[in-house]
């Protein structure tokens, strides 16, 4: 049941049963007529055909009263009237002497309907011969007379016309009328067959028009439910025809495409509004890291300059080289507070994506080479030897500035935690080819705790418990090289070896450039 409603109320379902109907609707109509009118309009037909008759029998015997010589045989023009149409044709005189008759047999008739017509004026017919004979007026005038005539009796069903001709002589006319409602039954046994006919032809044709016209419909039914869905990808397709369907669908594609971009606009509106408030947000967030981190990390240096300051007020000494000393103290602070607030400034800018790298090709080995040179006095100071696998030309693509600071954080690093392993301090440097290159330091001593691998990324977090004021940095560089190497996407770490620690970090490589490799020992002590 669910399924019939739900297919009534298709369009196409429901353009095929509107067809179907009209054409039914129209069979019935013509039933419905042909059942009232045909019997008038045949009544009528034949009316007509016997006064055109009588006019031309007059017009005939006219003629011939008007020229004697005429050619003109009425005997045989009335016997051709008489076949032509089937009528039987009589004429008497005022003396009821019969002139001509078509049918003999029709002067008993012409005798008994006059009989009848008399009878029936008088009211003096009895009940039985009022059944058995019926008649009634057609058509009156003052010359002519036309009846229907119905008598059961001899199964007779006729229209008399009796007429006076301008000559004075009486004119009868009979023709058979067919029995109406027999007739009525076969035309409408015949408009049925027909009309079955037709609702089958109706139907084929109904299926094919409303596939015809609900198809692009459909269609337009489809794109609406999609543009729904904001899938604008299907477009009506235009036809030749340039009917309201296709009016449509032009409309439909148009609102379609209007839709698609204001759309797309407001999707960028709304993701630049998003990003606007996530800069916001960011910066919101920077600013608050960035006091917290300055107001925790600059409490010691300003609590130090203030003391110092305080005594060089105060003369606490007050001799010259412990006022220089003093000064100096304050000098140092001052130097670090500097250093600690431009590198903190720096890294905030490289988390949160506010720092643009200008990157080119460059001899990553040279590079290497320039940060040992600059670390030579802390070398000989901790009687380090490094050896670096020294590669001729290696050519990365990166920003040289921020690959500088990487490397030197990790050999200035490395120095302030080289211990002393097998009766020597040292620090290996390694370049690795492969898709990558992988740019290793490492140094001997303790190892890291397991507990402490992850943690050493993260700003102002020192392993060295006793935060040594001298040889603990900032705690901001190893923080540096984790967003440095988060905004290239490459890889970074820390490895426990059995005798140290090595920190690594990849690099994207010129290959075009690189030249094969010269190994060599350069020892600093």
């Amino acid at each position: 049941m669910n399924y019939i409603k739900e297919k009534l109320k298709s369009v196409r379902v429901r353009l095929f049963l509107c067809l179907c109907i009209v054409v039914t609707m129209i069979v019935l109509f013509l039933i419905v007529i042909n059942n009232v009118i045909l019997e008038s309009f045949y009544l009528y037909s034949k009316t007509k055909n016997v006064k055109l008759a009588y006019q031309k029998i007059n017009s005939y015997f006219n003629s011939i009263e008007q020229d004697q010589n005429t050619t003109i045989d009425i005997e045989e023009e009335l016997n051709r009237i008489a076949i032509k149409n089937d009528f039987d044709i009589l004429i008497m005189n005022n003396q009821n002497i019969l002139m001509y008759s078509s049918d003999k047999s029709l002067t008993g008739v012409v005798k008994k309907i006059n009989e009848m017509i008399l009878n029936t004026q008088s009211q003096s017919l009895i009940v039985e011969n009022r059944k058995q004979n019926q008649h009634h007026i057609i058509y009156q005038d003052s010359k002519v007379t036309i009846r229907r005539i119905i008598d059961e009796k001899d199964s007779m069903n006729y229209i008399f016309l009796s007429a006076t001709l301008d000559n004075g002589d009486v004119l009868y006319i009979r023709i058979q009328v067919a029995s109406i409602q027999e007739s009525v039954q076969i035309s409408n046994r015949l408009l049925i067959l027909i009309g079955g006919v037709s609702i089958l032809i109706a139907s084929v044709l109904a299926s094919f028009i409303s596939r015809r016209f609900t198809q692009p419909i459909l269609e337009l039914n489809d794109i609406a439910q999609n543009m729904s869905k904001l899938d604008f990808s299907k477009k009506y397709r235009m036809n030749d025809t340039d009917d309201e369907i296709n009016h449509l669908g032009k409309s439909i594609n148009i609102m379609s495409e209007k839709l698609e971009t204001t759309i797309k606009q407001l999707r960028e509106n709304n993701l630049e509004l998003e990003r606007d408030i996530e800069e916001k947000s960011k910066i919101d967030e920077m600013r608050k890291q960035f006091i917290s981190d300055v107001s925790h990390e600059l409490k010691t240096p300003i609590a130090l300059i203030q003391g110092y300051a305080e005594g060089l007020v105060e003369n606490v000494n007050t001799d010259e080289e412990s006022r220089k000393f003093y000064a100096e103290v304050i000098l140092d602070e001052a130097g670090k507070m500097d250093t600690l607030v431009k590198r903190l400034l720096e890294l905030m800018k490289l988390e949160y994506g506010k720092r643009e790298f200008n990157n080119s090709q460059f001899n990553i080995v040279e590079l290497i080479e320039e940060v040992i040179r600059k670390c030579d006095v802390m070398l000989k100071e901790k009687e380090i030897t490094v050896q670096f696998n020294n590669h001729k030309e290696v050519y990365v693509v990166a920003d040289e500035f921020y690959i500088d600071q990487v490397v030197t954080n990790y050999i200035t690093n490395a120095i302030k935690h080289c211990g002393e392993k097998n009766g020597k301090r040292e620090i290996k440097i390694d370049i690795q080819e492969g898709e990558k290159i992988r740019i290793s330091v490492y140094n001997t001593g303790d190892p890291i705790p397991e507990s402490e691998l992850d943690r050493i990324w993260k700003r102002f977090y020192k392993v060295d418990s006793s935060r040594n004021r001298e040889n603990g940095g900032t705690g901001i560089g190893l923080a540096l090289v984790k967003a440095i190497m988060n905004n290239y996407g490459n890889d970074f770490g820390v490895i426990n070896k059995e005798d140290g620690v090595e920190f690594y970090f990849a690099l994207e490589v010129e290959r075009r450039r690189m030249s094969e490799s010269k190994y060599s020992v350069r020892g600093i002590s």
